[in-house]
């Protein structure tokens, strides 16, 4: 009696490895929802937090080597809160400076002598 073992079988042809196993981003997710919430119930903040993760996302997804994904959802929060700052800083100059600088607006809602 030997000790004799044969060597394993050779995988069998094509071999392919397994691919990585992908996920999405956390921060990109995160991104997307506050982006959609600066826009509806958290006009400014949401915006702020929107920029902030979507460039935490693409910074996790660019360091990750294609193992993170969800660089669309980070892209999408980064213009929804983009565009929420821009808007709510022309909102701002509606709002505000013009009336200082003696130029009125007509909004009916925010007219003090009513309708």
């Amino acid at each position: 009696m030997s000790s004799y073992f044969p060597p394993p079988a050779p995988p069998p042809y094509p071999y392919q490895p397994m691919p990585p196993v992908t996920r999405s981003s956390t921060m990109a997710l995160v991104s997307l929802i506050a982006g959609i919430a600066g826009w509806s119930f958290l006009p400014f903040l949401g915006s702020i937090v929107a920029i902030i993760t979507g460039h935490m996302a693409k910074s996790e997804i660019h360091k990750s080597g294609g193992i993170v994904t969800g660089g669309g959802m980070a892209t999408f929060g980064l213009v929804l809160g983009y565009l929420g700052i821009i808007l709510g800083l022309c909102m701002l100059c509606a709002l505000v400076i013009l009336p200082l600088l003696g130029i009125g607006l007509s909004i009916p809602f925010l007219d003090p002598s009513g309708y």
